[in-house]
């Protein structure tokens, strides 16, 4: 493609055919994808996919090896300045100093910014207010809990205020209740105006936070849409069934392929796409009754994303997927 894309001026975010490769392996073949303004876009896929591959070339760490990107209208090889300018990045590991306390490691960077010392104040009380830190402002950050570390970076990544926002699994690690703390932070700061793209491997997540999502898998694109539309790709009703240990549970998985959708031989369970709901069902239970394999229990409910990852994805566990990773850190 000659020149800016068309649709530049209008999304905060455009990439077109982006390539990477490390060495022999190549990590991103020709990755698509689109943020409008004001929205949270979600990057999904198995660990070794590219996300943090391309949410490093997106931030000017990485130079990309073919393709182009625009980061608020912006080329991220030829006006680099310019996208780090318009830019806040909360990595996967939090980058703060342990030995400074919370407010001097927000005053250190305001500084870096070149605020006033009376900017510098008011903009770190107001990112400690924000982030809900205030209490423990004055405290050495190596005493901080992982979530607190977490909101302290996402604050630091806001300093300058960035119109857009690149957050690479901003809550891994983190305990159930700061994990909604930071979901809550992460609206507000798209409420007010932000754009936001993450990567998670939290299907949760990108259900509770995206407008929209796109999900890689070695290196491509490979679905993309709201939440809704990419739950729809795999039926509207699912059916978990757990066969007893007194069945052969591979026999169970013979008696319902062609319903089959996944398969938990550890948890004995079987999720199978249940289209026409009771009608299937009874099939189902028929099939199983028929190979004389007992059903322990089973529940009816709508596919989740966590149905969709793993319809697209597979298992997303094999030795190329651990070797990209390995690389990409």
């Amino acid at each position: 493609m000659d020149g800016n894309p068309s649709n530049v001026a209008e999304n905060a975010i455009v990439v077109r055919n982006l390539q990477k490769s490390f060495k022999d392996v190549e990590v991103l073949h020709g990755i698509d994808l689109t943020v409008r303004r004001g929205s949270i876009l979600a990057l999904l896929g198995p660990n070794g996919a590219g996300k943090t591959t391309t949410i490093r070339i997106l931030s000017t760490l990485l130079p990309p090896d073919g393709g182009e990107a625009y980061v608020n209208g912006y080329d991220v090889v030829k006006q680099d300045c310019d996208v780090r300018a318009s830019i806040g990045l909360t990595g996967q590991f939090a980058a703060v100093d342990g030995y400074l306390t919370g407010e001097e490691n927000l005053m250190m960077l305001a500084r870096l910014y070149r605020l006033s010392h009376a900017d510098a104040k008011r903009r770190t009380r107001e990112l400690l207010e924000q982030v809900d830190l205030v209490d423990a402002a004055r405290r050495p950050v190596k005493t901080y809990s992982g979530g607190m570390k977490r909101r302290l970076d996402l604050a630091m990544s806001l300093i300058a205020a960035p119109p857009i926002i690149f957050l690479d699994e901003p809550t891994t690690g983190l305990d159930p209740r700061s994990r909604l703390s930071m979901w809550a932070m992460i609206k507000n700061l798209a409420n007010n105006g932000a754009t936001i793209l993450l990567t998670t491997q939290y299907m949760d997540e990108a259900d509770h936070l995206a407008d929209w999502i796109v999900v890689i898998d070695e290196g491509r694109v490979i679905a993309e849409g709201d939440a809704n539309t990419l739950k729809s790709r795999v039926g509207s009703e699912h059916v978990d069934l757990i066969i007893s240990r007194n069945s052969n549970f591979m026999l169970a998985q013979q008696a319902v392929d062609g319903y089959q959708l996944q398969a938990s031989a550890e948890e004995r369970i079987l999720t199978i796409a249940a289209n026409d709901g009771a009608v299937t069902l009874k099939r189902i239970l028929q099939h199983l009754e028929d190979a004389e394999v007992e059903v322990e229990s089973l529940t009816m409910r709508r596919p989740t994303l966590d149905d969709v990852f793993l319809f697209l994805t597979g298992d997303g566990a094999n030795g190329a997927h651990r070797e990209k990773e390995e690389i990409e850190r």
